[in-house]
């Protein structure tokens, strides 16, 4: 799939999201690339034997107070390779990979860890 395809199953994604979380996004950049860079996989605490299909980076919204201001975007990666690779051609289950991943990471921006999301059956 192209880029620009892709690109607008996760924009969708992102807009199937209800109203109440949606306004809450700010000062988010949600991205897609091919795959991790060597960093990016350090951050995610690898070791875990999972693939990266999407990464959180920023401050959850738990954790910015009152001096939280004039900072560069959080960003969400969501990375196409890994994404295509798991669901093979089947379409369906690529909107359905990218739905879950973009909640996933979403969810971290509002401060829930994996620890969390396993307990809630969302991991």
């Amino acid at each position: 799939m192209d880029r620009s395809d892709f690109e607008a199953i996760v924009a969708k994604a992102v807009e199937s999201l209800p109203e109440d979380l949606l306004v809450r996004l700010e000062n988010i950049d949600i991205v897609v690339d091919d795959e991790p860079t060597s960093h990016q996989l350090d951050k995610s605490d690898p070791g875990k034997g999972y693939v990266l299909l999407g990464l959180y980076e920023g401050i959850p919204l738990t954790k910015r107070n009152t001096y939280y201001g004039n900072v560069t975007p959080d960003k969400i990666t969501i990375f196409q390779k890994a994404l295509e690779e798991k669901c093979g051609n089947d379409e369906f289950k690529l909107r359905a990979e990218i739905g879950k991943v973009v909640r996933h990471e979403i969810a971290h921006n509002f401060g829930i860890d994996d620890d969390r999301l396993r307990e809630l059956k969302r991991y």
